[in-house]
């Protein structure tokens, strides 16, 4: 194998010919459905539709009326009222579907922008996928993706997934003509676009990128899963059609009641009755008994539902939680059980050689020097430990910023080449002068890597150096000489690790005369020399201990699962505030242990576990398999490829935005900035988005109680509709489409985090908010049924009228009785929609910090209802006249109390 610095990569001047030449390294999509065809499809909607049949209906009763009757030109208003409502409520959820859309979008440029090591200018360092172009030397490792398509220049047991293009899980890839698969798909030293490292490490040389790669020739956009059932839609979708069947059996009723109204006028006398003005009757009437079902129909739970997936997507993106598929905001909020790793999650992931204690000379018989406290010089270190930090690793560090170096790679392998760098030792020269005869590379099963070197500092010979876990590195080691007292080590260990601080162990052979890599790597045959141990210090998050003390406030139980040792995870539990005096030997439980038990044994004790160290790869996934069957919502955080299983299997399943690929695509979510707290912030964020939909349903469903039942009441008591059929769409557009917008974008309370998880099976229409929208509900309709008998028995000119009220034979309702009628329904669902936005939340109503959709939705209400009740050239549209200033005064007056009343009584139960 020769060296990785013989390849100095592509200079600014080539990168931008090539750029020119081959295009950057995006796939481009298909052509998007025109917008205008986005548009049509909304007609589609049954109740749109419903909605067109009763516009028709309306133009035909208006022909009639004109023509028929030689009524004037108004009676064309009406129809004319319904279209601009039907193109006004599709208009709207065009927009914001199309709005929502363009969140989704956010995913595909998110993975364009995903780091990609690259060689330029002699020089390792990291560049954007989107911009590697044709001719760069790319590092590819374990888990990562492959950005383009190339051909191997140098490989170390290389296997990959190229499921996505051949359908094969694993195929070897290799620079050695010897070993090339004459069978394969592709040709064995060539790696493609879209595929991923599961094994082993190389160094390609792009071929291609973007379109004119394999991946990209046979490209489908890439679409946001949104099939996914959970027991929110579920849930929703059992109300929509609980609804719709209560809504057209009161929409029959209203029909019948009607009729039998209008007959009673002729005591049922059918000679009596003019055949024209009964059809348009009958016809006036199945329009109204639509559109009531269309006013009664959810169709905005939807719309609900998508704004505020959409709108927690985009704040949540700016709380460093970047939402891959919808279901998890929602999921999200019902967690109980938050599975974690250590490392970059509850740790900065800032890795730092803290100690490094090694034998003089690499000899048993010298004593242990921390090299830290002692060492003066680079001298005073042996060569087997130069070469084995220098050439026994997969990482480097990029010097595009000479003050500053930073880790490209293992952040572990690079604290040790930035501690060797430190010591004014130049990792790079060694690289470059010595050839890797053969390399295994480390793996979470083997938990140590090796490497076979032709030293540079040692000429003539031929090192193998092992660097991993101490336990087994020190196994590995001569057992009668050569090796330090196994008590000495482990003491040393074991002080580093009360400290949380991870530990390596290094260990070396000469093995000039015996070529073969495995024949050494046996616990009976490899009898290596033991160097010493160094111990890297990984500092907790500031935030952690807060967030999980506010975790287990909301009764989410967080549990570690690290491959560190058991003190080590202990220590970093204890430094979280997870792990306690009062906790024991029961709640703590090693790799080994666990694998050990039976699944009934682990059901038995795994909600008492809060640590698993020296976890291996299969140990996550079961114990959320485990957590599941006691019935708990799992999240769990990952960023490796062995982590892919037990991100797949989590109910939400979290990746660091450092991970692998692999980790990435088998996640719900991807936590940016890789912090605890930022997973608490999802918690939180999903919990708000559930509230916000019981909300809109707790408005939604108070409106169409008190709609429904005014209209059929309305209808036994005469032939006039108290709510006209553009009255009743305004109010829908209100309901639905106004209200989905004003609570969809209620910011998250914190104080939901006080709260126990839900149960995710639960109902979303708790007793609480059944019992709001029954009495509500029920107190707007009785006060709206009694106001219209007062007007149907009383000749009322303004409200004040009510104060001398004296009630008289019955007489038709006149233009400004039902206007009042109208405008008082408008107005104290107006208010109430304060109050559907404080449900539950033990605040005042009128708490409206960052609350701005709210206030300028409800001022649109306000100021439209004003304009429509008010300018004449709107009036005709909604069957309404103008207002006295005193009826406006009382009637803002009189509804706010539904505000008031609410305000006070909450702040009574506060105060108790």
């Amino acid at each position: 194998m020769n060296p990785q610095h013989h390849y100095a990569g592509l200079t600014p001047q080539q990168v931008a010919h090539s750029r020119a030449k081959h295009g950057v390294n995006v796939l481009t999509p298909p052509p998007a459905t025109p917008l205008w065809k986005q548009f049509l499809e909304k007609f589609r909607d049954p109740l749109i539709i419903i909605l067109l049949i009763a516009g028709v209906l309306s133009v035909a009763i208006s022909i009639y009326e004109y023509n028929g009757l030689h009524q004037g030109a108004e009676v064309f208003f009406e129809p004319v009222g319904i279209f601009v409502a039907i193109f006004l409520a599709t208009g709207l959820s065009f927009y914001f579907e199309t709005q929502a859309d363009k969140e989704f979008s956010v995913l595909n440029q998110v993975s364009d922008d995903e780091p990609v090591e690259v060689i330029r200018s002699g020089n390792h360092t990291q560049i954007a996928k989107r911009d590697v172009v044709v001719g760069d030397v790319v590092r590819i490792g374990i888990g990562c993706e492959i950005p383009a398509d190339g051909d191997l220049l140098l490989s170390t047991q290389l296997s990959v997934d190229e499921s996505t293009l051949t359908g094969e899980p694993l195929c070897h890839k290799t620079t050695n003509p010897a070993q090339f698969d004459s069978k394969a798909t592709y040709p064995s030293n060539r790696v493609l676009r879209g595929t991923k490292v599961m094994e082993g490490h190389a160094l390609m040389q792009v071929t291609a990128v973007g379109d004119a790669t394999e991946n990209g020739k046979v490209y489908k956009a890439a679409q946001i899963d949104n099939s996914v059932k959970t027991p929110l839609n579920e849930q929703l979708d059992w109300l929509g059609k609980w609804v719709s069947r209560l809504s057209c059996s009161i929409g029959i009723a209203v029909v019948v009641a009607r009729i039998m109204m209008y007959l009673v006028q002729y005591d049922f006398s059918f000679a009596d009755v003019d055949p024209l003005a009964f059809i348009a009757y009958i016809l006036q009437t199945l329009m109204i008994a639509m559109t009531l079902v269309v006013v009664s129909v959810p169709e905005g739970l939807p719309m609900a539902v998508t704004l505020s997936l959409a709108y927690s997507m985009r704040r949540m993106l700016k709380t460093n939680n970047l939402v891959r598929r919808m279901h998890a905001c929602e999921t999200m909020g019902a967690t109980t059980v938050i599975c974690t790793d250590k490392t970059g999650t509850l740790t900065q992931n800032r890795m730092s050689v803290e100690k490094a204690c090694f034998y003089r000379g690499g000899e048993a018989d010298k004593p242990i020097i921390d090299a830290d406290e002692i060492l003066l010089n680079s001298s005073d270190l042996s060569n087997e430990i130069k070469e084995n930090i220098a050439l026994n690793t997969t990482a480097s560090l990029d010097f595009s910023n000479p003050t500053s170096p930073s880790v490209l790679g293992n952040p572990t392998e690079g604290a040790l080449l930035m501690w060797l760098h430190n010591k004014g030792i130049d990792y790079e020269a060694l690289r470059e002068q010595a050839r890797v005869v053969e390399e295994l590379p480390f793996t979470t099963e083997r938990k140590f890597m090796a490497t076979i070197v032709e030293s540079v500092l040692m000429p003539g010979k031929r090192m193998l150096y092992v660097k991993g876990a101490p336990e087994i590195v020190y196994a590995l080691c001569a057992s009668t000489s050569g090796t330090p007292p196994q008590a000495e080590v482990y003491a040393q260990l074991t002080q580093y690790q009360q400290r949380a601080m991870r530990t390596l162990a290094f260990a070396c052979k000469d093995v000039t005369d015996t070529p073969s890599l495995s024949q050494h790597l046996t616990t009976s045959a490899s009898q290596l020399r033991f160097l010493g141990i160094a111990a890297i210090a990984d500092p907790v998050r500031k935030e952690v201990p807060e967030s999980i003390k506010e975790c287990l406030k909301a009764g989410i139980n967080v549990k570690i699962v690290t491959g560190d040792t058991a003190e080590t995870a202990k220590e970093i539990g204890r430094q979280v505030g997870l792990w306690t005096d009062k906790d024991t030997g029961e709640n703590i439980i090693n790799g080994p242990e666990f694998a050990a038990l039976t699944d009934a044994q682990l059901d038995a004790v795994v909600m008492d576990i809060k640590i698993i160290s020296r976890a291996r790869p299969m140990d996550k996934r079961r114990l959320v398999e485990a957590l599941q069957r006691k019935n708990q919502v799992v999240a769990v955080t990952g960023d490796g490829t062995n982590d892919a299983p037990a991100l797949k299997a989590a109910h939400v399943g979290l990746s660091m935005g450092d991970g692998t690929s692999v980790a990435k695509e088998a996640s719900d979510i991807t936590i940016i900035d890789n912090s605890f707290r930022s997973i608490c912030k999802a918690v939180m964020w999903g919990r708000s988005l559930y509230q916000n939909i019981q909300r809109f349903l707790l408005f939604q469903l108070t409106v169409n109680v008190t709609a429904c039942m005014l209209v059929l009441c309305g209808a036994l008591m005469g032939t006039e509709t108290p709510l006209t059929v553009t009255q009743m769409l305004w109010i829908n557009l209100i309901m639905d489409t106004f209200a989905a917008m004003a609570l969809a974008s209620l910011p998250p309370s914190e104080a939901v985090m006080s709260d126990p998880p839900r149960n995710r099976n639960a109902f979303i229409i708790n007793r609480p908010m059944l019992a709001e929208i029954v009495g509500v509900g029920g107190f707007f309709f009785a006060l709206l049924i009694t106001l219209l008998y007062i007007f149907k028995h009383a000749d009322i000119q303004q409200l004040t009228d009510l104060l001398h009220l004296q009630l008289g034979a019955h007489t038709p309702v006149t233009p400004y009785e039902l206007t009042l009628l109208f405008t008082i329904f408008v107005m104290t669902h107006f208010f109430y929609l304060f109050n559907a936005r404080a449900f539950q939340t033990q605040r005042s109503a009128l708490h409206l910090k960052d609350c701005n959709g709210l206030v300028f939705i409800s001022t649109l209400i306000f100021v439209t209802q004003v304009c429509m009740v008010e300018l004449p050239g709107v009036q005709r549209f909604f069957n309404v006249v103008s207002l006295k200033l005193i009826d406006w005064v009382v009637i803002v007056v009189g509804s706010s109390f539904v505000l008031w009343i609410r305000e006070f009584w909450s702040l009574l139960r506060r105060t108790k």
